[in-house]
């Protein structure tokens, strides 16, 4: 049998290389899309059984709960904080997940909680519920199963408010804070459960709607225009300058709420933005400066204060997004997995700038005399004239 000769070997060997060089180019090109398909539960939202509803009267429906969340004592912080966390769960079989997925609880302690969070412990106690939240996959895609999962995931993050309202709050000054999908989820709950309530809405410090888009011709509370201003809202979604391509997909691919509780594209609309160097809603430049703490706080105990690192980043307000000049330090840059850089960073630019922010909310409600003031909690009732002496324990 004749012998191939060597520049046929040559040739074949320079198109198989060729094949698997167009392979890599292709696999890399199409990475997201790729990647996304992974996380496609490929069942329709309407045959999809969801996992158990959580029971919000149980601790471990909640991810932050104090150790006994309807007495306070001096020593705790001014205020409460409901805290709505953004999207910890991948996805692949389920839309929506069940509260007690571990990765995603992983994820949340050791990211989500110390960096976005960990802001307020020193403003108010924290309520964090754990929720059916929809997967990351549904902030990948616009189609109408993802949008139904995040409507599912809302009735959750309402149900858990509601029980928050009910049993624990006491009058007690409160914050709401949501993060991403999260505040998504804050920005309807503040719409239906606080605006139309005039005697919750009293007690509302503010609401931070964190890496949020929320329009700004129709938000659920009025905007945060100064430092110090109580009752109102502070909502932004960032990109860092010359990042034309996350500009684009906020403005093309944001979902809102409209007054039909659906949700639809931002189409067009401007978002609200707020600069959380200046305290306020503005399209004025806030230099680096300003920047009071940029933190890293990914892995940190919960409670830990982390190292700041000031004057990193400077902010503006341009088109309804607020550009952010790049930090330099690689503690303050994206890492992790493919999934997890498609979740919120582990670390916050305005850690410091954030809780200086909410303690003076704060303060501004709780020092106006028209701000009615909690009786603290009866914790004791003592006899008189011989009577036995009750304890109540809570």
């Amino acid at each position: 049998m004749a012998q191939r000769p060597k520049g046929f070997k040559r040739l074949v060997c320079a198109a198989a290389v060729a094949f698997l060089g167009l392979v890599v180019m292709a696999a890399f090109v199409w990475r997201d899309d790729i990647a996304s398909n992974a996380l496609d539960p490929k069942e329709p939202f309407q045959t999809y059984r969801p996992p158990p509803a959580p029971d919000y009267t149980q601790r471990a429906a909640w991810a932050l709960l104090p150790a006994k969340p309807d007495v306070w004592t001096a020593g705790d912080p001014p205020a409460d904080v409901f805290f709505v966390a953004p999207t910890t769960f991948d996805g692949g079989r389920d839309w929506n997940s069940p509260i007690d997925d571990v990765p995603s609880d992983k994820f949340f302690r050791r990211v989500v909680a110390p960096n976005y969070a960990g802001p307020f412990v020193r403003v108010g106690r924290l309520f964090a519920p754990r929720y059916r939240q929809a997967s990351l996959y549904t902030l990948l895609t616009l189609r109408e199963d993802a949008r139904d999962a995040r409507r599912f995931a809302y009735a959750d993050v309402a149900a858990a408010f509601r029980q928050y309202m009910a049993a624990d709050n006491k009058g007690r000054p409160f914050l709401i804070v949501g993060v991403e999908q999260g505040g998504t989820m804050a920005s309807r709950l503040i719409a239906e459960e606080v605006a139309p309530n005039p005697a919750v809405r009293a007690k509302l410090a503010a609401a931070y709607l964190i890496e949020t888009v929320v329009p700004a011709d129709n938000p659920p509370l009025p905007p945060c225009v100064r430092p110090g201003e109580a009752g109102c809202l502070a909502a932004w979604a960032s990109a860092f300058d010359r990042d034309i391509e996350r500009v684009q997909a906020l403005k093309d691919r944001s979902l809102v709420w409209d007054g039909s509780s659906e949700l639809q594209n931002l189409a067009g609309r401007a978002p609200l933005c707020f600069n959380p160097l200046l305290g306020a809603v503005t399209d004025a430049e806030a230099p680096a400066k300003l920047n009071q703490g940029a933190a890293n706080a990914t892995g940190l105990e919960w409670g830990a204060r982390p190292a700041f690192l000031t004057r990193q980043v400077s902010a503006r307000c341009e088109g309804g997004i607020l550009r952010v000049s790049r930090p330099k330090p690689k503690m303050l840059k994206s890492a992790g997995s493919w999934a997890d850089k498609r979740k919120v960073p582990g670390y916050n630019l305005f850690y410091g700038d954030l809780e200086a922010d909410a303690k003076a909310r704060v303060v501004a409600l709780t020092s106006n005399p028209d701000f009615a003031r909690p009786a603290p909690p009866i914790t004791e009732v003592r006899a008189v004239k011989g009577s036995a002496v009750h304890r109540i324990d809570r």
